[in-house]
């Protein structure tokens, strides 16, 4: 396996600096590529039954600031997702609009594979995970 690159990157509103291990070359593109697969999954997560897509969509950020430190300081700069990824990491902050939305389709997802009749040996291991995602969403502290 491959070892991780580390760097030291400054937090525009920390004063020390931290150690943020990315990917090595060869590392890089299948930690890009599955990025964006699992965007891919997380948006079909949205409306298909029985997929957690918000899991996917956090799955997706993580690989995307670990495959390459240009891509995480164009997200950090980025005028719309920068601010939200920022208050993320430095407090695990979440907006209040995302909660409710990953929740509202999380339960819709829920709803809709009760209704069609997903057998409950489907039915219940899916729920569990939505309910832990919606969990933890709901807990962190809102932006």
């Amino acid at each position: 396996m491959k070892r991780l690159a580390s760097a030291t990157l400054m937090s525009p509103t920390d004063d020390k600096p931290r150690r943020i291990s990315y990917a090595t070359s060869s590392l890089r593109w299948m930690m890009f590529a599955l990025g964006w697969l699992c965007v891919g999954i997380g948006v079909a997560g949205i409306i298909l039954p029985g997929l957690p897509g918000t899991v996917f969509l956090i799955l997706a950020a993580w690989l995307f600031s670990r495959s390459s430190p240009r891509f995480e300081a164009w997200l950090l700069g980025h005028p719309r997702l920068g601010p939200s990824v920022v208050r993320w990491r430095e407090r695990g902050a979440v907006p209040r609009w995302a909660q409710f939305v990953a929740t509202g389709s999380m339960a819709f997802s829920f709803g809709l594979m009760a209704y069609t009749g997903v057998p409950p040996a489907g039915l219940i291991p899916a729920g569990l995970v939505m309910l832990a995602c919606a969990i933890y969403l709901l807990t962190r502290p809102t932006a």
